[in-house]
């Protein structure tokens, strides 16, 4: 099939939301917003609001959508983006500091870089390539000086290679760990079991390129997701019943973990004020249960 759809101008676009249904109180601000956010960004707020049209064309809107609805939920998902890429930062941070440091002191400074500790030998040679590009084309300076400074090995020891990688890259030498001991001592800091920071780190690199890419995460339907734990105890208690598909889980995670890593933040209590501020943000399309203000994990 060939795409032959037409461009349509930011005037013609208002136009085509009002035939819809949609009620345009202010076509100057829509306007505004339909050039400098997009019409084809914001349709991804406004599907929430989708109905089937009546003559079996185009999707129509429920009566009473108004643009400001869809424009206040595209607000709330960019506020929720970059608060969740803050709790993800410093959750990466310190899992970059347990990896490099445990290999470093267990396998020394470029033991990392050794096949007999990785259990997939082709998997962790196409990461060591992978890291090698991104060694090479860096500007860092610790990066420059020691491709001024040595020869060899090629790449650096592994405290410089844990603040070149992506988290992406950073997860697959992690779970790529032969064995479980390895993993394990990796883990423990965060009190969790190997095989839940496994699946929690794949998972939130996914997070992380959505949110970096500013993609629409509030009612995001993931494909990775992450293992639901069994201990600490209140992890599963507070992700009983919740859609693991959705973001619920990864939130309450993302929570938990900060509480070990930075004790005295606040970034729960913030996320429930963006949660409360924004009713058309239904916390279900989050994957939220029913009851979830009621639990211990959302006392603020």
């Amino acid at each position: 099939m060939k795409f032959e759809k037409p461009a349509v101008s930011v005037p013609d676009q208002i136009e085509l939301l009002k035939r819809r249904g949609m009620i345009v109180g202010d076509d100057a601000l829509a306007q505004h917003y339909l050039g400098f956010i997009s019409y084809y960004r914001l349709r991804a707020y406004w599907l929430p609001f989708e109905v089937p049209a009546a003559n079996n064309g185009d999707h129509a809107f429920r009566d009473g959508t108004a643009f400001e609805d869809v424009l206040t939920l595209y607000i709330f998902d960019r506020e929720l983006r970059l608060l969740v890429l803050d709790a993800i930062e410093r959750v990466e941070v310190a899992l970059r500091a347990q990896w490099a440091h445990h290999m470093a002191m267990n396998h020394g400074p470029h033991g990392y870089l050794d096949q007999v500790h990785y259990s997939i030998i082709r998997h962790h040679a196409k990461d060591v390539t992978a890291l090698e590009k991104e060694f090479n084309r860096s500007e860092d300076t610790f990066a420059i000086h020691y491709r001024d400074k040595y020869a060899s090995p090629k790449l650096p020891p592994v405290w410089m290679a844990a603040e070149l990688m992506s988290f992406g890259l950073l997860s697959k030498f992690y779970s790529n760990l032969k064995t479980r001991a390895d993993r394990k001592a990796i883990a423990d800091p965060f009190a969790l079991d190997e095989a839940v920071v496994t699946s929690f780190a794949h998972h939130i690199s996914t997070v992380r390129n959505i949110c970096a890419h500013h993609g629409r995460l509030w009612n995001k339907r993931f494909t990775v997701t992450m293992t639901t734990p069994r201990f600490p105890a209140k992890l599963p208690v507070a992700m009983r019943d919740a859609d693991p598909r959705y973001l619920h889980n990864t939130l309450v995670m993302l929570d938990y973990l900060l509480a070990l890593i930075a004790p005295d933040n606040e970034w729960k209590k913030r996320l429930v004020a963006l949660i409360d501020g924004c009713p058309r943000a239904d916390p279900a399309s989050m994957g939220f249960p029913a009851d979830w203000r009621t639990r211990g994990a959302w006392r603020v």
